[in-house]
């Protein structure tokens, strides 16, 4: 575990930060990739990358600062809670949106896009977490099994406890996802099939993944936020794998025209 990985003059290379740039570099050639043996446009895909990311971070800080707003109230330290804190559902939720927007003005299948990036999306969570294992946020409950982990040297991390890591089932959970979502892409399946496939895995895996953990969290009753949160998430992976399977999704404004133009040409 390496909080800080190391130090060019003033500026310092965090363990955290390096694995989620490496999570985004990993995800744009994932998806340039698959998109350019798909036949879409990976001039889009990049775009859509670096928006997501955008969003994707501020909606994380966004939700991380609804969810702690009366913690972050009274502690001393209130700008450096708001530069650590992220909350991931956060940034799932802006980041789709933030996809859906972009692709609408381009005039593209916006699900046509989402489905072949969300595998890249859960690889990026998976090497994230190992950052989040390298910075000791996201930590375990305590525990004596030998799988379990001492940090000696993290700033969120109880030190010198054994405690369960969390991060790296998460982080193996991400990386399974991502490969089961490829997999199944192969055969074609309709739209909406592989987003929705993530929403169900992902929100049975972090809402199981929640009961393991011990880091302040916010939340809703007796369950955490993100539990809360995977719930609908859950729900809303249901309702549209059923959609998606009974093809019910539209196509995009130039597939209707294309279609409108075969018929006529019928």
């Amino acid at each position: 575990m390496r909080y800080e990985l190391f130090s060019i003059g003033p500026i310092t290379i965090y363990g955290y930060g390096f694995m989620i740039a490496l999570g985004v570099l990993a995800a744009l050639l994932t998806a340039s990739y698959r998109a350019k043996k798909a036949g879409l446009s990976t001039d889009l895909i990049f775009n859509l990358t670096i928006l997501c990311v955008l969003g994707g971070f501020l909606g994380a800080k966004i939700l991380y600062i609804i969810t702690e707003w009366k913690s972050l109230m009274e502690t001393k330290s209130l700008l450096d809670d708001l530069k650590n804190g992220f909350v991931v559902y956060g940034g799932i939720i802006a980041g789709i949106l933030t996809a859906v927007i972009y692709c609408r003005h381009k005039k593209v299948s916006a699900l046509e896009y989402i489905d072949l990036a969300i595998p890249s999306v859960a690889i990026a969570q998976g090497l994230g977490r190992v950052g989040c294992f390298m910075s000791g946020c996201c930590y375990g409950r305590p525990t004596d099994a030998w799988y379990g982990v001492v940090f000696t040297d993290s700033p969120f991390a109880p030190l010198n406890v054994k405690l369960i890591p969390t991060q790296l089932f998460s982080s193996i959970g991400d990386l399974l996802i991502a490969a089961i979502l490829i997999l199944a892409a192969r055969k074609k399946p309709n739209k909406g099939v592989i987003t929705s496939g993530y929403l169900l895995l992902y929100g049975v895996g972090r809402f199981l993944i929640e009961i393991l953990r011990n880091d302040p969290r916010g939340n809703v009753g007796a369950l955490s936020t993100s539990q809360f949160i995977s719930i609908f998430m859950v729900a809303a992976g249901i309702v549209m794998m059923y959609l998606s399977c009974k093809g019910r999704f539209m196509s995009s404004k130039a597939e209707k025209e294309d279609e409108a133009k075969e018929s006529e040409d019928k």
